[in-house]
């Protein structure tokens, strides 16, 4: 309980009990609260007492009562913790409550509309705490700003629950009463009739309209007008007070706000879920018009050999049609999912969720060249456009922008003359360098160190071809950054990649492969998490629906903590690879960096299903330790050791194991010299040993890391400060809350 009051009373340097009575903090109708000392356990508390003028009042009394009894039932992080209830030997009674450093929301809003992401966390926060009593049969019913808390740390704490009835029970005012604050009452509340956990979901439709427009939706000069304005008038919408308002949001306000509460928000569950467009409730598939699966061309060549070729082109067609931003088109990882499928294409369209298949077949002999294609409608297995081209291997590129462009006509497609221009563009104009790259792409796909090799070899050999050419070095840039993934000379050939970057940016100052190498090398090696977050925004820029950078950049924001910025960024690698099973980690992954570690391994355990011979599925492990699922999460770690033994995950994976199981000497053996350096250079490897040696109750070695990790850019405030339980025992180690300052510091100014 917080915001001083300068009122001086009596009760002031009284002892109470065991309590010292220290300073007045505030008061209202139904109690006074004083910041207090516990003498016994030497720690600051908040006192809560009943008005001396309502003691003789029994109904007060009862009520008080009730809200301690409420309250004390009640154990969640956003939920003010109520120790006790107790009375004075006069016999006016009192509750002692934790007591926080901090100010109301009131206070804080006194300053203006809040930041739209500061506002969804506070009313994310709040809202879950209300979802927890309501869980109890609590209705706290007096939901306002004076009675939202947000301590020094940021953390929202629901407090009064003075007004609070539980469901069911006997009523303590006269039926047609009307309890609570008139502006931010429910029409139900305001007619005096009985409440439900509708009426607490009104107010938070209030309190969070009040922080974005800076004002109360109803508004009157004295209270009769209010509750005139709360039964029968419509407030403004969001938009009218500032534009960065998503149309999403401002339906979930006047979902909040509808006066029948039969139409508005039934539970918080549903509140909460709407609030983040990336839960799984949030991210279903758009509408089927104007979307496009391509799939693989079919190889139909006398030998059989020319699978790299039909391969490329219908990833070069995928890459043309990904330029329009009216058209959704399907990535090449859930594209080739359907290669030599014998499925329907009307079974295709429902799996993909899109409108139009594109389908055909490549017949290469030497230098002819047989290309058919059609289009074809998804929903009605009826043909939109067929045609057939024949030519020699020095037309493939025209024939490939013919493609594209029949498929814009025949959906009737309007173009920008930027998109106009990023069809027509050939940035390899070689049809033999071309195919060298072709090649390369097919060998990087193998993601194995000989698979590379032949992949640097086919570059070099396009660019022996036509000399110096930005895609070919950005694809050279590539394969380096993938022997670096993969743990091989990564100093060396992080070198290589840089230079190789930086011949591709001579030559094309926008190139999207070079900006989304340049973010790669910063996030996870440089440390720099502004520069890579510059560096995704500007491939995106320059390649809308780049499944790369679209993933790099989410997970850049969660790691510093604005997950919020994420969520369309996620949904739209769902919309675009919904078959890829890293685009339902994804979701996992910000769950997780949010603090919803249930809803994260919901999400996580899809993509384990969909791939579990993937290694990565550590990070499904991970959330399963952190909802306390640990056999689960030893099998899935004794999986991945099975499967690649020498993979960095699967390291990582029995690390884990054997600090939840208190194997410290073992953990200490298993982090060698080469795994600490690796661990070292990345932000989320060393966030996840400082967690490690915090469930070691190494504190020393946890803050080191977790010292690495936040120098290295890891600055999500919120998730160190309180999501993660395992940092619980460093939490207050003066280390730990100095290196926080510089975390909230860095995280508030992040700039999305």
């Amino acid at each position: 309980m917080l915001a001083r009051d300068s009122v001086k009373d009596k009760m002031v340097g009284k002892t109470i009990s065991h309590y010292k009575v220290l300073e007045r903090l505030g008061g209202g109708s139904m109690g006074v609260v004083y910041r207090a000392e516990d003498v016994k356990l030497k720690r600051p508390v908040a006192l809560k007492f009943l008005p001396p003028e309502l003691s003789w009042n029994l109904e007060a009394k009862e009520r008080f009562v009730q809200e301690a009894q409420a309250a004390s039932s009640l154990d969640h992080t956003n939920i003010c913790t109520i120790h006790e209830i107790d009375q004075t030997q006069d016999g006016q009674m009192f509750s002692v409550l934790s007591y926080y450093e901090g100010e109301t929301l009131k206070k804080k809003i006194q300053g203006g509309p809040l930041r739209l992401e500061k506002a969804l966390d506070i009313i994310i926060q709040a809202a879950r705490g209300l979802a927890k009593a309501h869980e109890m049969g609590i209705i706290h019913r007096d939901v306002k700003p004076a009675n939202l808390m947000i301590t020094k740390d940021g953390l929202v704490k629901i407090v009064d629950f003075g007004l609070a009835k539980l469901a069911g029970e006997t009523r303590l005012t006269a039926p047609g009463a009307i309890m609570g604050t008139v502006a931010y009452m429910s029409p139900e509340q305001a007619r005096g009739e009985d409440v439900d956990r509708r009426s607490d979901i009104w107010s938070l439709g209030v309190v969070l309209y009040e922080m974005l427009a800076g004002q109360l939706p109803f508004q009157g000069e004295y209270e009769q007008a209010v509750l005139y304005s709360i039964l029968h008038e419509d407030p403004k919408p969001l938009s009218h007070f500032r534009s960065d308002i998503p149309a999403y949001l401002e339906e979930i306000v006047q979902k909040a706000l509808e006066k029948d509460q039969t139409v508005r928000y039934q539970g918080l569950k549903e509140f909460l879920q709407d609030l983040r467009p990336a839960q799984p409730a949030q991210m279903a598939l758009p509408e089927q018009e104007k979307s496009i699966a391509v799939l693989p061309f079919e190889d139909i060549s006398p030998g059989k050999d020319n699978e790299y070729f039909s391969d490329g082109l219908t990833e070069e067609i995928i890459t043309d049609l990904s330029q329009i931003q009216e058209l959704r088109v399907i990535s090449r990882n859930s594209s080739m999912a359907f290669k030599g499928t014998r499925e329907t294409v009307q079974t295709i369209g429902r799996q993909l969720n899109v409108g139009y298949i594109l389908e055909g077949s490549v017949r290469k002999a030497g230098n002819s060249l047989r290309i058919t294609a059609q289009l074809i409608d998804a929903k009605k297995d009826t043909h939109v456009w067929a045609a057939k081209y024949n030519g020699t291997l020095d037309d493939v590129l025209d024939i490939q922008e013919e493609v594209s462009r029949s498929i814009v006509d025949a959906l009737k497609l309007r173009l920008t003359p930027h998109e106009t221009q990023r069809i027509s563009q050939r940035p390899i104009d070689n049809v033999h360098a071309h195919e060298c790259y072709l090649r390369a792409k097919q060998q990087i796909w193998l993601q194995t160190e000989k698979g590379l090799q032949h992949a640097l070899q086919h570059l070099q050999n396009g660019l022996d071809i036509v000399g110096e050419n930005a895609v070919l070095y950005a694809g050279m840039g590539y394969v380096y950054w993938q022997y670096v993934n993969l743990g091989i000379k990564q100093e060396d050939y992080l070198g290589q990649v840089e230079e190789y970057v930086k011949k591709a940016f001579e030559l094309d100052p926008e190139s999207s492969q070079g900006h989304l190498l340049l973010g790669l090398i910063n996030q996870a090696f440089r440390g720099n998490q502004e520069q890579a977050v510059y560096h995704f925004k500007r491939a995106l820029a320059a390649s809308p629906n780049d499944f790369d950078a679209l993933i790099w950049l989410s997970l850049g924001y969660a790691v510093v903590g604005k997950v919020p910025a994420a969520i369309p960024l996620a949904k739209r690698v769902l919309e675009i690879d919904p078959l890829n099973s890293v685009s339902h980690r994804l979701p996992g992954l910000l769950y997780f960096y949010e603090g919803r570690f249930d809803v994260a391994r919901e999400s996580l355990s899809k993509a384990y299903q969909m791939d579990p011979e993937n290694p990565a599925h550590f990070w499904y492990a991970l959330v399963l330790a952190y909802n306390k699922r640990f056999e689960e999460a030893y099998s899935v770690i004794d999986r991945n050791l099975k499967v690649a033994p020498d993979h960095f995950y699967a390291k990582l994976g029995i690390l884990l194991k054997k600090a939840l199981k208190g194997e410290k000497d073992g953990t200490s053996r298993l982090l060698t010299p080469e795994l600490k350096n690796t661990a070292e250079r990345d932000v989320q490897y060393s966030s996840f040993l400082a967690t490690i040696f915090a469930i070691l109750e190494d504190k020393q070695s946890a803050l080191d890391w977790l010292e690495n990790a936040v120098n290295r850019g890891f600055v999500n405030y919120p998730f160190l400060s309180q999501y993660d339980p395992f940092l619980q025992n460093i939490r207050e180690e003066k280390r730990f809350r100095n290196l926080m300052q510089r975390v909230k510091y860095a995280w508030e100014h992040f700039e999305v």
